[in-house]
């Protein structure tokens, strides 16, 4: 039977972004200010880690060149309004503006996958890098292809079309399916198909290929996670796994069990050692630089007029009492894992899968940062809660808060609001 194989995760979660933010444009806590008194990140490993985690395969085109053959798939299947249909972004940044007057006047095509190996080449499709050459007949091949953190972790603002504008590194891209692109692979066996065929958009399971089980995620943001000690819903990475750093330890089980990049993974809690170096380690030395990245990244302020602002002030007061909230969502980012790395029983939530939380290495979870909440529905790791009003009423009734609809109402503006 055929290898299970995977792409990158969620991570889930790891892998993850946004450039240095300003205190006024850029987000709720910039790095080194703010109640949590961090200290400032080194400009230098920051633009490094930029470059990491929107350009690096960590020499993954060896798995998904020579073992999927992902590069044959796109050269014949996947033209741009494809792409786009499976959550592919587009750059428009990287696109040159006499490409851009033609598809605005319909003379590049958008139903030619061609068009599709000319923006690999400009690196302009996010998260895919690729090494593209014209043949004898002229038209353009694509010898060999990789992806990125930035696949799964970067959309774009849709500024230029739907899918297609400036780079939005850590807002997770819920538009994108995984599942279906690698089901598209011919190296797969049919049962192993079906099961990446099986996953909606948005969602991805880094652990099926290591235990077999199919229980895929929401793919989560990756910004504002700096100060938080303990990474991903379960809260796996620590510096004592991973001296680079907690979000480092899911950058490297992301880039070496997931990617399939050169490099080695060793987790005793998980059982499971992965060397892929062949030779060469493509990882290791890149962890500090993308985590530092990925520790600029604050989260989205909500936009002008999402909120109704005087609802939300009486929803912040049922936050911190009738609601109960801040017993878990506390401090300046309003998780209690920033107490030193705290991590809760399986038995303590009401919105956690037992099944997946027995699948990672604490076997615990850990609290969500709120901040940037109104960006990324579904909510809850599974996606379970389709809106902010659906995650208010589950803890209402599961907690038996006796909210009034009008406190559900404000408690709902309030997160809107963070």
């Amino acid at each position: 039977m055929k290898k299970k194989f995977m792409i990158p995760a969620l991570g889930l979660i790891a892998a993850l972004t946004l450039f240095s933010c300003s205190k006024t444009d850029r987000g709720h806590l910039p790095p080194g200010e703010g109640e949590l008194n961090l200290p400032p990140l080194d400009p230098k490993l920051v633009q490094q880690g930029q470059q990491v985690f929107r350009y690096e395969t960590f020499g993954d085109e060896t798995f998904w060149t020579d073992v999927l053959q992902m590069n044959k798939v796109i050269e014949t299947a996947v033209d741009p309004t494809t792409a786009l249909s499976v959550g592919l972004k587009v750059d428009a940044s990287a696109i040159p503006a006499a490409v851009v007057a033609g598809i605005q006047n319909g003379t590049v095509s958008l139903t030619d996958p061609q068009t599709t190996l000319a923006l690999i080449s400009l690196n302009a499709v996010v998260g895919v890098q690729g090494t593209v050459s014209t043949g004898s007949d002229g038209k353009l091949k694509l010898d060999r292809m990789g992806i990125t953190c930035a696949l799964c972790h970067s959309t774009v603002d849709n500024s230029f079309a739907a899918g297609i504008g400036n780079r939005l590194d850590g807002w997770p891209n819920r538009d994108l399916n995984p599942g279906l692109i690698i089901s598209l692979s011919p190296a797969l066996d049919e049962a192993t198909r079906a099961v990446y065929a099986s996953w909606a958009p948005g969602i991805y399971d880094p652990r099926f290929n290591h235990d077999g089980l199919n229980n895929p995620v929401v793919i989560p943001p990756a910004y504002g996670l700096y100060g938080i000690p303990k990474a991903i819903f379960t809260g796996d990475g620590d510096v004592q796994h991973e001296p680079a750093g907690p979000v480092a330890y899911w950058n490297r089980y992301v880039a070496v069990t997931q990617m399939h990049g050169h490099g080695y993974f060793a987790d005793s809690r998980l059982n499971w050692v992965v060397d892929h170096r062949e030779g060469d380690d493509l990882v290791t030395d890149k962890l500090p630089a993308l985590q530092a990245y990925q520790y600029s990244i604050a989260a989205p302020k909500p936009p002008a007029g999402s909120f109704d602002a005087t609802a939300a002030a009486r929803g912040k007061a049922l936050f911190a009492a009738k609601a109960q909230c801040v017993s878990c969502h506390s401090g300046p980012l309003f998780t209690d894992v920033i107490q030193g790395g705290k991590l809760h029983p399986q038995s303590a939530s009401v919105a956690i899968d037992k099944d997946y939380v027995n699948r990672s290495a604490t076997k615990q979870w850990r609290v969500t940062p709120l901040k940037g909440i109104w960006q990324h529905p579904p909510y809850f790791h599974d996606g379970s809660a389709k809106t902010l009003d659906d995650v208010v009423t589950m803890y209402n009734d599961q907690r038996n808060l006796q909210l009034t609809p009008d406190e559900k109402k404000d408690l709902t503006e309030y997160l809107k609001s963070l």
